[in-house]
């Protein structure tokens, strides 16, 4: 075990890049399932997320190493097609396998997936647009037998914009015969970043990034080489870092274009921001302001994985400010937390009301998930005194250094193990 130690009230200045995307890489883990070749993931983040999609790989007989920053995929060899109930609950979404392995073996057993527990999050719309291409799918005793030796493509309607349902319905259509349309498709990056990879491979892909997708297969699918794009919920969490603590700081390596919803609310709030093709500058200084309702919506609305990070930032802001989560139940878990360290914040259902307070104080603290925990980080940084963090594990999820990062941009952190 492991825990973060923040000595609050220093301004953030300086610069560092941005890492690669979390969200966009676990589904480009099991595209790479599909070629059957050596692929090349470039800008790859070391995650916990990241060595638990590898183990399944390598349980299913492919090869994954890490090359310096690359990580190299070799799924030549596939000798299995079902992954054991242990590597499943490592992180929800394990289920985006479930397409790329149908599509690859004509068959595939899963557990159901584990993850950060944010309340009931159905794999039901995956299943939909499988059985839509002709798959068999039984569910018995927490598992999922699935069968699908000639998938048919054809038109995918989903009930609600999915990014998982959407990047498996994009896997599994690889390996049907005839296209398929996708209507009511994830419009988030991270799926064009799937369909530039998946492309790259020889796959014909069409639409992402609109809600309509086209998949036609036929060709051949092989190896390459795919840089990931800039994980733009990290890049947020800096952002909002910086707003709640004050200070002058530049990322490198951030697509402003992927948070337009964040960096509206931010400049709303009183922060200065620069946007060039690659880097953010943003300039805080003094207390933020109050904002009208921030309601997570699917992109590009404002992202359900901000909701906890924008809230720390506006802890001790002008005002208040109703904060609507539209997209998951139980993702208001960080708040009793936040509470412990001084802010003022009423929830009743999916709405929270924060206003904001003239000081936080720092306290010890346990992150329940992943970006609850990066949301404490935040408001420890903004806070007076010193506020630990447990349940470290939930961050490393999907920060590859967080400590490191804020560090360098002068905030007083440290990450401890902790003894046996």
């Amino acid at each position: 075990m492991s825990h973060i130690t923040i000595r609050g009230g220093r301004p953030l200045r300086g610069e560092i890049t941005v890492q690669g995307a979390k969200n966009s890489v676990l589904p480009i883990l099991a595209a790479a399932l599909l070629a059957g070749d050596v692929c090349r993931i470039q800008g790859c983040p070391h995650l916990s997320d990241v060595d638990s999609a590898c183990d399944i790989l390598r349980y299913l007989g492919c090869r994954a190493q890490w090359d310096g920053g690359d990580l190299l995929v070799d799924s030549a060899a596939l000798t299995r097609c079902d992954i054991p109930q242990s590597l499943m609950r490592r992180m929800r979404s394990s289920v985006i396998f479930l397409g790329a392995i149908l599509a690859r073996c004509g068959w595939a057993e899963l557990s159901y997936p584990g993850g950060c527990e944010l309340g009931p999050r159905p794999i039901d719309l995956h299943l939909a647009a499988l059985r839509a291409l002709g798959a068999s799918i039984e569910e018995n005793g927490g598992k999922l037998y699935c069968r699908g030796r000639r998938l048919t493509g054809c038109e995918i309607v989903l009930a609600s914009p999915s990014v998982g349902a959407t990047e498996n319905a994009m896997l599994a259509a690889c390996g049907a015969e005839g296209d398929t349309v996708i209507c009511n498709a994830a419009r988030e990056p991270e799926i064009s970043d799937l369909q530039a990879f998946l492309c790259a491979m020889g796959a014909e892909v069409r639409g992402a990034g609109g809600s309509v997708i086209t998949v036609s297969p036929g060709k051949a699918l092989h190896g390459c080489t795919h840089r990931v794009i800039p994980d733009r919920i990290v890049t947020a969490t800096y952002l909002c870092a910086a707003a709640a603590a004050g200070g002058d700081i530049t990322l490198l390596g951030a697509d402003h274009r992927h948070l337009a919803a964040v960096t509206t609310a931010l400049q709303q709030a009183g922060c200065q921001l620069d946007c060039t093709a690659d880097t953010i500058h943003l300039t805080s200084e003094g207390r933020l302001q109050a904002l009208s309702p921030l309601r997570t919506a699917p992109y590009p609305g404002f992202p359900t994985d901000c909701q906890a990070i924008f809230m720390a930032a506006l802890l001790q802001s002008r005002g208040a400010t109703v904060f609507v989560e539209n997209m998951f139940q139980s993702r208001y878990r960080h708040v009793p937390e936040l509470i412990r360290m001084g802010a003022d914040i009423r929830t009743e259902s999916r709405v929270a009301v924060v206003c904001g307070v003239e000081q936080l104080h720092g306290a010890d603290t346990v992150a329940t998930d992943l970006r609850g925990g990066a949301a404490l980080a935040v408001a420890g940084l903004a806070a007076q005194g010193i506020t630990t963090i447990q349940g470290v594990h939930h961050i490393r999820r999907g920060y590859e250094n967080l400590p490191g990062d804020l560090a360098a941009l002068g905030a007083d952190i440290t990450d401890t193990i902790d003894a046996a």
